[in-house]
């Protein structure tokens, strides 16, 4: 099934309208079990996170909606009620979720599920904040700042205007609050090579091979530079174990689930700074929450937030820390993956977590995500794209994606009910947390389409374009048939029999969708994969063309309104149409070169049967 990212964009957008919207409101969710700031943020994101990253999809100014989108979004209003009426949606959401003191809040609600079955979490709970939240409300937040700085020129209501100027205001304040709380919730774990952790590390990334010693002497010299930059960052903010200087220790490093419980406040603010409640997590690191954390701060660089200046003074300082965290992260989790000399650890399916002792393809797909992030900032080499190709064909293979599930597979579990963690330190709030994730598929899907868009082999790509293919067929065809939340996520029992009957509407999943549709987008608007050999006979063949296009103009002279001429002017910008293409399109140089030659070879020979003819 080929990826279409416009049409079936406009797919979703007529489902969730449909679902989310009455008379141009917003309709609340049906949550008894606690009102989650994470599922409201994915559920807004699925319709403002296209309408701001792909220009096509532009809500900010209703003079150039274009027809198909409006009519996919018929029950949000008409084009000059759109923008007000997400504008109310979004202040909606802002003040759904700010405390009785004025502080945002971020709480995991109903996505908590409690350890015993017979436990029921209590409000306090419910109101746990989480890194999901903090990092989806980064993304929001600054979609949000961007829709707006586009509107706002549109329009001159008054009522509109103010209805601007409240938002934005309490925009700034929460993306501020997320920003400081996801600062507050990254962690530096120290611990011994003969604690059981460390143990579990040396194992992963030794994986059996090597003596524990070497794997030990191999991680301090690995990490040596990683260490230090770490050791300095201390004076920049970095909580951390002050034994990270012993290089006989090892260490991990990313992001908690929540606010790590010792956190110190962050106050060197020129604003009032935002409530920063006392955090209770663990300083575990979660390479899940960490890919999270690495998927909202990177939203802080992007080029439409530096052009658009999104961000204030505050924000941009905030920000630099955030930078110095998710390099750190990226570079950790990057030599993990690929730590050693000949198989990667990320190699050996499935990864084990050191921390939970947990064993999963899940986990294998957030370390390749991590080493993805990675490959992009620094641009592999071709060797580390294709052995990660090969990682997401297995994880596909795995997940019971690409080929068929049998009876009693164990596979399912990764897509219903999901892999579940416990929250280390969530104890402390009355009972230990659990944290379901079930959108194994759409997270692969999205990191596949990432490695597209990075490589630049014609073999990989097109591998990773097929694998892609099925991989959407798959999540496309677990979309809600019928009922609430129709043409939405998530129907596992569609293409896995075996899973439990359930149609529970899921954001996580659409909304992650929707992001591989952009990704799939942006994937479309690069230029295609250049291939060298064809480079090479695209000039071959051009430069013939050019060559026996000058003899023709060496013949006797024509007029300049006869079809001799016109046919030589014609010919004339064909070629040099196709001599532009040569370097970033050569397929098509090519293409266009072949019956260059075929006419110029035409005319050549009629000038030959003139000449014996006389």
């Amino acid at each position: 099934m080929q990826i279409k990212p416009r049409q079936h964009m406009l797919d979703i957008w007529r489902a969730l309208t449909r679902h989310s919207f009455d008379d141009g409101k917003l309709v609340g969710e049906d949550n008894t079990d606690g009102l989650s700031s994470v599922a409201d943020a994915e559920r807004l994101l699925c319709l403002l996170y296209p309408a701001t990253e792909v220009p096509a999809f532009r809500l900010d100014q209703p003079d150039t909606t274009e027809r198909d989108v409006l009519r996919a979004l018929e029950a949000v209003g008409s084009r000059l009620e759109i923008p007000p009426n997400l504008i109310a949606a979004l202040s909606q959401f802002m003040r759904s979720h700010t405390g009785s003191d004025g502080s945002p809040t971020f709480a995991g609600g109903h996505y908590f599920r409690p350890a015993e079955p017979q436990q029921k979490l209590t409000p306090e709970q419910y109101q746990l904040g989480v890194v999901d939240s903090y990092s989806m409300s980064v993304t929001l937040c600054l979609a949000t700042l961007g829709f707006l700085k586009g509107y706002e020129s549109s329009t001159t209501r008054p009522e509109v205007r103010q209805a601007i100027s409240e938002l934005r205001e309490a925009t700034n304040t929460r993306l501020t609050a997320a920003m400081i709380s996801l600062l507050r919730s990254f962690t530096v774990n120290v611990f011994g090579a003969d604690s059981d952790q460390g143990r579990r590390l040396i194992q992963v990334i030794g994986q059996g091979r090597r003596s524990d010693r070497v794997v030990l002497q191999q991680f301090s010299h690995r990490f040596r530079p990683l260490r230090a930059t770490i050791v300095e960052s201390l004076s920049r903010g970095i909580q951390v174990d002050e034994n990270i200087r012993d290089e006989s220790l090892l260490f991990e490093c990313g992001w908690a689930w929540g606010v790590v419980k010792d956190a110190p406040t962050v106050t060197d603010l020129d604003v009032r700074t935002p409530c920063q409640p006392d955090g209770i997590a663990d300083g575990l690191p979660y390479v899940y929450f960490t890919v999270i954390a690495l998927d909202g701060i990177q939203d802080l660089f992007s080029d439409r937030t530096l052009t658009l200046g999104l961000l204030n003074a505050d924000q941009q300082r905030l920000a630099e820390a955030l930078r110095l965290r998710w390099e750190l992260s990226q570079q950790y989790w990057s030599v993990i993956a690929r730590f050693g000399s000949e198989r990667w650890p990320l190699e050996d399916l499935p990864w084990q977590t050191t921390g939970l002792r947990i064993e999963s393809e899940y986990f294998s797909l957030t370390v390749a995500a991590i080493l993805v992030h990675d490959l992009v900032r620094r641009r592999a080499t071709d060797d580390d794209l294709t052995r990660t190709v090969a990682i997401m064909e297995r994880l596909a293979d795995r997940g019971r994606i690409t080929s068929r599930m049998t009876r009693d597979d164990p596979a399912i579990t990764l897509h219903n009910p999901g892999i579940t963690m416990p929250l280390a330190g969530s104890e402390r709030s009355g009972g230990l947390l659990l944290w379901r994730m079930t959108d194994f598929s759409a997270q692969l899907l999205k990191r596949i389409i990432q490695l597209a868009a990075l490589s630049r082999s014609v073999d990989a790509q097109d591998r990773l374009l097929r694998l892609g293919e099925q991989a959407f067929e798959h999540v496309w065809d677990r979309r809600i048939k019928d009922g609430q939340g129709a043409g939405l996520w998530d129907r596992a029992g569609a293409v896995h029999p075996d899973a439990c009957v359930s149609r529970s509407l899921s954001w996580s999943i659409t909304e992650r969708v929707t992001e591989c549709l952009v990704a799939a987008h942006n994937l479309y608007e690069q230029q295609p994969v250049r291939s060298s050999e064809l480079v090479e006979l695209a000039r071959h063949l051009l430069s013939e063309a050019t060559h026996l296009f000058g003899r023709e103009q060496m013949e006797a002279p024509t007029s300049a309104d006869g079809s001799r001429g016109r046919a030589l002017r014609t010919m004339e910008s064909r070629l040099d149409h196709a001599r532009s293409l040569v370097d970033d399109r050569p397929a098509t140089a090519f293409a266009l070169a072949l019956p260059l030659l075929q006419e110029l070879d035409t005319l050549a020979r009629a000038r030959g049967a003139a000449t014996q003819e006389v």
